[in-house]
């Protein structure tokens, strides 16, 4: 960019950390922390930013910080102070067991980096280090903030970070998420949605119950579950546009404790997904209609808790483009690929209901393998080439937004990622 050679700097900065971060996200691999409990990685990260010259701030409720690098005044040309471009990784794990048979294998029972957090982590600990030395550079032509967040996989870090003045003067975020069905080198981008929203459904049954002989003399809670579980996804595929692709489906259901006995209570817990905002907006109000109206045939009540969780991640168009050519510059045009919206979810779209941004995918597949270790599962895991990959799109991506500062609007792109 401009008249320095950011390919060379990178390949420079990457010979001399890629051993280091390699051995960071293994570490972090091997000590993972679910949401809210992140101490150690805050830890490690706040003390490596600090080693580097950076000022880390840690969010108020003690996990996830928050880092500026580069000019905060008026540069002395007297130009106007360029808006801050922010960098997002998520800090969790997942409450899983870790059944890799890897050196780095989880020490903590239960828990397991199984969604490519760790990953994250590094990519962003390395692009961070790298723009560092940008700015001592003076090459740098503005500020980028590093977002640390918490707690993503139970979708409320984000909304945290907000909440402590994280996107204050931001003007674009950007988030890579590791997908294994990409190859090493390959990055997935999308404009528009690219997750679908979900938010979290329990159902609780309430009837007086009795024996099994007489089930009309009671209210038979199991058999007015078993039609919640079964009618309400039939009844939402007539009740909602079909292209919204809103789907309820069900992970927990749990009444009884006897075989002749119909019990006084019955629960039922889901997700409820979709991809079309509207559509998440409305969600709520119907389902929980449709719930009390199959109860109230069977003679029980319906108690129904509503959890909006995370809205769609709707990639703005400009920020998708920056992405693409930012790592078309890094990697070679080859190496943008386009990728399909999916229907999980990431809270990173609270970001975006504020600022611009994009989230893309990062390939993290060995080119070959047969075997596709798919997230959230306990298998998981990278070939770790990924992070060198994941620092020259993070850091190309920041230079490209804060250099061109939304002028790609205005002329045509090379490609158009639309999906």
């Amino acid at each position: 960019m401009e008249d320095n050679d950011l390919s060379a700097d990178l390949d420079a900065f990457l010979a001399a950390s890629e051993q280091e971060l390699t051995g960071f996200r293994r570490d972090l691999h091997a000590y993972p922390e679910p949401g809210y409990a992140e101490q150690r990685t805050t830890r490690l990260l706040a003390e490596r930013l600090a080693a580097a010259g950076l000022r880390p701030v840690v969010l108020p409720q003690g996990t996830g910080l928050l880092a500026d690098i580069g000019i905060s005044e008026n540069q002395e040309s007297g130009d106007q102070e360029r808006r801050v471009v922010a960098l997002r990784a998520d800090l969790d794990a997942l409450p899983m067991p870790d059944e890799k048979d890897v050196p780095y294998r989880s020490t903590v029972p239960g828990v397991c980096h199984a969604c490519g957090h760790d990953v994250h982590t590094t990519v962003l600990l390395g692009t961070g280090l790298f723009l560092a030395g940008q700015a001592r550079a003076g090459l740098l032509p503005g500020r980028v903030r590093l977002i640390f967040q918490p707690a993503e996989e139970l979708g409320t870090g984000a909304q945290d970070v907000i909440a402590a003045g994280g996107l204050e003067s931001v003007g674009r975020i950007f988030a890579l998420h590791c997908d294994p069905r990409l190859d090493v080198g390959q990055l997935g981008v999308r404009s528009g949605p690219i997750t679908a929203a979900c938010d979290l459904i329990k159902v609780t049954l309430a009837g007086p119950g009795g024996h099994t002989a007489r089930p009309h003399l009671t209210a038979d809670v199991v058999y007015a579950l078993g039609k919640i579980v079964t009618e309400l996804p039939a009844a939402l595929s007539r009740r909602v546009d079909p292209r919204s692709s809103l789907s309820l489906v069900w992970g927990r259901i749990s009444a009884g404790s006897a075989a002749n006995a119909i019990p006084n209570e019955g629960i039922a817990e889901g997700t409820v997904r979709c991809l079309d905002e509207e559509a998440w907006h409305s969600a709520a109000d119907l389902v929980t209609g449709l719930v009390h109206s199959v109860a109230e045939a069977y003679g029980v009540t319906a108690d129904v808790e509503y959890l909006r969780n995370d809205p769609p991640t709707i990639n703005e168009e400009v920020s998708a483009q920056m992405f693409a050519t930012a790592a078309a510059g890094v990697l070679g045009a080859d190496a943008v690929v386009p990728t399909p919206q999916s229907l999980g979810a990431e809270d990173f779209a609270w970001y975006l209901t504020s600022v611009p941004g994009a989230l893309a995918r990062l390939g993290t597949r060995t080119p070959g393998a047969r075997l596709v270790r798919d997230l959230h599962q306990p298998t998981f895991d990278v070939d770790e080439r990924a992070i060198g990959v994941g620092v020259r799109v993070m850091a190309a991506t920041a230079l490209t937004a804060l250099f061109d500062d939304g002028s790609t609007a205005s002329r045509p792109p090379a490609h158009t990622y639309s999906g």
